[in-house]
């Protein structure tokens, strides 16, 4: 095996520029990680005209197993409609009903105000408001804020994600926003996010993750082992288990087909990714469906206070877990074309 790494830049046009390389010249034959929807759906055209294979494990937009699907993917990271379905869900059925968006101006961003304004709503409770804002240029969210916490929500939803979302948690907590009625739930964050931010500041946040390192005896075994690949000893996060999983499973199946047919197409292996069951030590078993949506459960995690972490990296509280039959959206709503064809 050969492993190529390239910095898209939050480009679609530097990301498909790269892919297309790597295919052409390179003689790649499936890209992973992708963390930027916009660049996810433009490989998925050109992972099918090229017949080769998108494992998809950091887009978070529920429409790569939609409008933008292809039957050269898999999708296996939680996405908008299953964070909102999980966040979203839960703490509007705990009794909050006041909702307000802090929304990226891209396709993630507005993705995710769509799904949690579709969940809270069949909750009974309501949007009072939003803010977009110009993405990736912005760094001063204080006026947003501001605005949030004068609409007197429950819950100020961020729909955004990385160093969005951190400044976000951030500058809010200067206002006291989190630590007063105002909750704040991120639509994407991981616990390298709140290890950024800090126990102090990140109390009380509440966000959903498809794993957790402290989740059981198997998640716990496959840290231990990847920890000391992790740059600064890090911790993996979700992303960082999607990712080592959606490899793992696409090797079982080429595999099973054998690396020659596997080179030859992209379909194919993927075609067998979907009919081999999954299992591995960061979700346990699952299943890939026909449209490309790798199932597992999702969990709703809260950042602990100072004082109830036991030591290094023990950051989260599970609160509540969605089974993998209820995370996702039912693949029929989905409108993927390739299933109609």
């Amino acid at each position: 095996m050969e492993i190529l790494q390239a910095d898209h830049q939050n480009k679609a046009d530097v990301g498909l520029n790269i892919a297309r390389q790597w295919f052409d010249r390179e003689g790649v034959d499936a890209i992973t990680d992708v963390n930027n929807s916009g660049i996810a759906f433009a490989l998925n055209g050109l992972a099918r005209e090229k017949n080769k294979a998108h494992i998809n494990s950091g887009a978070a937009s529920v429409d790569f197993t939609g409008p933008h699907c292809s039957p050269n993917a898999v999708h296996w990271t939680t996405d908008t409609w299953a964070n909102a379905q999980s966040t979203g869900g839960a703490l509007a059925k705990a009794g909050t009903k006041r909702w307000y968006c802090i929304t990226a101006d891209y396709a993630f961003g507005h993705s995710v105000q769509r799904e949690v304004t579709r969940v809270v709503e069949a909750q009974g409770g309501q949007m009072v408001g939003s803010s977009v804002y110009p993405f990736p240029q912005t760094t001063d969210f204080s006026s947003f804020l501001v605005t949030a916490a004068a609409a007197r929500p429950d819950v100020i939803a961020l729909c955004n994600a990385g160093t969005d979302m951190i400044n976000c948690v951030k500058q809010g907590q200067e206002f006291g926003l989190g630590r007063r009625q105002i909750k704040v739930a991120a639509m994407i964050a991981f616990i390298v996010d709140v290890h950024t931010i800090g126990l102090s500041a990140a109390q009380g946040l509440t966000f959903t993750e498809s794993t957790y390192w402290d989740l059981n005896d198997r998640t716990r075994a496959l840290t231990a082992r990847l920890r000391p690949k992790m740059v600064n000893n890090h911790f993996p996060n979700s992303v960082t288990f999607q990712c080592y999983s959606v490899v793992l499973h696409y090797l079982k199946a080429a595999a099973a087909i054998g690396a020659a047919q596997a080179k030859a197409s992209g379909l194919a292996t993927i075609e067998a990714m979907k009919r081999l069951p999954t299992d591995d030590d960061a979700f346990g078993p699952g299943m890939v469906r026909t449209d490309g949506r790798k199932l597992h459960p999702t969990i709703l995690l809260q950042a602990k206070s100072p004082g109830e972490s036991r030591g290094p990296w023990d950051y989260l509280t599970p609160i509540a877990q969605t089974p993998a039959d209820q995370a996702f959206r039912p693949m029929a709503e989905g409108n993927c074309a390739f299933l109609r064809s």
